[in-house]
């Protein structure tokens, strides 16, 4: 196995460390979240995964998908293996590298598997990701991902739910805008819809490669 285990209370505050202001463009900063949250999780691995002791419930969540429908987080996956990713379309680095990195593995799947495997992108910053602007920024990715925006409060509390923070944006001196959020992805096994799996944002898109068919079974990587 790939992946060491971490127990739900150290993914916690490795969390709160590695936190990302994706929109400060502070390559220094991050840097040092990352590596903050390596050591609370006794020095994993960042190309790897992490196994949860206690896996996380898939949130109870109800937003608007990219073409202005209610989206049932919970119905619309259940029986499917699930990445859940929160970031905004906004974000210079590394929201576009994360999911790029998802559709790179995406591509090597079989039409079966593509059709079996749900990837869900929840907007941190809702005001500005649109259901039409998120949904062009995602068709760029790879149209077969799914966008939610919505209320901010009900994004920020399923967020926490599964362990990952984030914060209302703030706009700076100079006009840009932060949103500062976790940077994780929560893999959900279709077998009890639970999320099993951790993959930081130092994953790479051969990670996902790896484990993606496995998930798809069922299967810790």
């Amino acid at each position: 196995m790939h992946l060491r285990r971490l127990t739900t209370a150290a993914v916690a505050a490795a969390t709160l460390l590695a936190l990302a202001s994706c929109g400060s463009g502070d390559d220094g900063a991050d840097g040092g979240d990352d590596t903050a949250a390596a050591e609370v999780s006794g020095g994993q691995r960042p190309d790897e995964g992490t196994v949860l002791d206690t896996p996380f419930e898939k949130p109870d969540l109800v937003l608007t998908d990219t073409d202005g429908e209610p989206y049932d987080l919970r119905a619309e996956t259940a029986g499917h293996a699930t990445l859940l990713y929160f970031g905004y379309t906004n974000c210079p680095d590394i929201c576009p590298l994360t999911m790029s990195n998802i559709a790179v593995a995406t591509a090597g799947l079989t039409d079966a598997q593509r059709a079996d495997l749900r990837v869900v992108f929840v907007t941190t910053d809702p005001e500005r990701d649109t259901p039409e602007s998120l949904g062009a920024w995602l068709d760029a990715q790879d149209p077969d991902f799914t966008g939610l925006t919505g209320d901010f409060d009900a994004i920020q509390e399923a967020a926490e739910s599964v362990g990952i923070y984030i914060e209302p944006s703030v706009e700076n001196d100079d006009g840009s805008v932060e949103s500062t959020h976790g940077t994780q992805v929560v893999g959900f096994l279709p077998t009890d819809d639970r999320g099993h799996v951790l993959y930081s944002e130092g994953v790479t898109s051969e990670t996902f490669t790896r484990d993606l068919p496995k998930l798809l079974e069922g299967e810790l990587p």
